[in-house]
């Protein structure tokens, strides 16, 4: 059966290449778009947030996001109008645009609550972001928060392959038409197997 919403995926800074999850999954999963920036390697907000808000606006769907590193900062930058047509969001491993000269065009990081559900999944050995950062951004978007253990900056390197926990969580995200933005819980982590992952080499 058809999806009832359009799965748009954000690659962050760089772009993720072969055989990262995102990669995988812009293979596997039926009718999702991967966003494609003009220029990878010199992010620009403005930018990189008009060419996502324009697919999310050009979709004849609902919109679920599935955004890695600079990809959550681009997508919680996009504006009213475009968030209106997001059902959900999986945003990984965000990055720190306040910590990394590269990517401070995205700074200052807006820190309001998101008008859609949205799940985080941070790794407490991040490289690139504390993972205290990755739970005030929780805290601050309502998002629950999925704590990885030792998973790196949950690409390539970590060892995922198409990560089933994550492909779980996207499921998940699609099958929460009943929730709203006055119900949301303001950045819960979600504690058990299902969530709390062994170490993996980073």
């Amino acid at each position: 059966m058809e999806s009832p919403y359009h799965i748009v995926i954000v690659p962050g800074w760089r772009n993720s290449g072969p055989g990262h999850w995102q990669s995988l999954w812009a293979e596997q999963l039926p009718g999702a778009q991967r966003v494609v920036q003009d220029d990878w390697l010199v992010p620009h907000r403005d930018a990189w947030v008009s060419t996502l808000e324009k697919v999310v606006l050009e979709s004849d769907k609902p919109v679920v996001i599935v955004a890695h590193s600079l990809g959550c900062i681009t997508t919680v930058h996009m504006g009213e109008e475009a968030a209106a047509r997001v059902q959900g969001a999986l945003l990984v491993a965000p990055a720190d645009p306040e910590r990394r000269a590269q990517l401070a065009d995205f700074a200052p990081v807006p820190y309001a609550p998101l008008p859609y559900r949205s799940v985080l999944v941070a790794s407490s050995n991040d490289p690139y972001c504390p993972i205290r950062r990755a739970g005030a951004y929780a805290r601050a978007w309502g998002s629950e928060l999925v704590r990885l253990q030792n998973a790196g900056h949950i690409n390539v390197e970590s060892g995922l392959g198409d990560w089933p926990l994550g492909l779980a969580l996207l499921q998940s995200l699609q099958q929460s038409s009943s929730w709203s933005a006055a119900g949301k819980s303001a950045g819960r982590t979600v504690a058990g197997t299902s969530s709390e992952r062994p170490a993996v080499p980073a």
